[in-house]
Order: C-alpha cells, then sequence, then structure tokens
C-alpha cells in the first residue's frame, strides 16, 4: 500500500478513535452541568463555549497528526500505543470531572494527560515533523485545562 494509501486508512483509524473519546466526553459533560455551574471558578475561566470551538479543531489536528505519524516510516507500534494511552486519558478526564464530580482525581488524570502529551509528541515529532507541530495546539490548550483543573479544584475543597 501506498504512503498516500496508508494516511487514508490511519485517518479513518485516528478519526474514529477521537471521536469516539469526544463522544464519551460529551455524554459525560452533559449529565454534570448543574453540578458544574456551582463550583467555584477562577475569573480568568473562557465562556463555556469556548471550549467547543477549540476542543473541535484541537480534535481534528489530534487526527490528522495521528495518521501522519502513523503513516511515517516510524516505530508504529511505540506511536499507536501511545496515542492509545493518551487517547484513553484524555477521555476518562471528562467522566473523572463530570460524572464522579471529582476535580482532584481528574487533576491527576489530567496530569498523566500531560506527561502523555509530552511522549507523544515526541514519538510525532520524530516520526513526521508536521505530525509533531500539528500536536502543539493539543498539548497547550490541554496545558491550560491543568491549570484551569487546578484552580477549579483548589477553590472547591
Amino acid at each position: 500500500m501506498t504512503k498516500r494509501g496508508n494516511f487514508r486508512r490511519n485517518l479513518l483509524m485516528t478519526g474514529a478513535a477521537v471521536t469516539a473519546g469526544a463522544v464519551v466526553g460529551g455524554r459525560a459533560s452533559a449529565s454534570g452541568m448543574s453540578w458544574y455551574r456551582t463550583l467555584r471558578k477562577p475569573p480568568w475561566q473562557p465562556p463555556r463555549q469556548t471550549f467547543a470551538l477549540v476542543w473541535t479543531p484541537v480534535y481534528a489536528l489530534i487526527a490528522y497528526a495521528g495518521a501522519r505519524a502513523l503513516s511515517s516510516d516510524g516505530d508504529r507500534r511505540g506511536i499507536a500505543s501511545a496515542l492509545a494511552v493518551n487517547l484513553a486519558l484524555n477521555a476518562a478526564w471528562t467522566p473523572l470531572f463530570f460524572r464522579a464530580r471529582s476535580p482532584w482525581l481528574a487533576m491527576l488524570d489530567v496530569v498523566a494527560l500531560d506527561v502523555s502529551n509530552v511522549v507523544l509528541l515526541r514519538r510525532f515529532l520524530r516520526a513526521d515533523r508536521r505530525a509533531g507541530l500539528a500536536l502543539v495546539p493539543y498539548v497547550a490548550w490541554t496545558a491550560f485545562a491543568t491549570a484551569l483543573n487546578g484552580s477549579i479544584a483548589a477553590r472547591n475543597t
């Protein structure tokens, strides 16, 4: 199969995996929104609609970057494993925060996700520079989400 064919197949797989994680998150956050509104939040928290506006292109970039990295001549097994762990940690955050109503448990998850992001970014950059660069907005947004999660957890202890 050509690289182009591999990319298309890989994009379908990464797109499906990212979409599955997004659906898990969407369902979990919907069930916890009334509780969330009662929490004390920092003044620098963005408006609610910002999250969908940011996550949608970030998820698309994760799928694209993953497909590029998997289509490279790099360590496909290592890339696939790192991506699977990362997407599982990403999907776990929303149920931990909203369904379990546990900002501190979600904080542990997002810190693990940050570590996973660094591993994933390094693997993607080694495999395909464009894949790595496409992942940078995700890494940055998740770092911001970590700060926000930490602030909310500290304000509501």
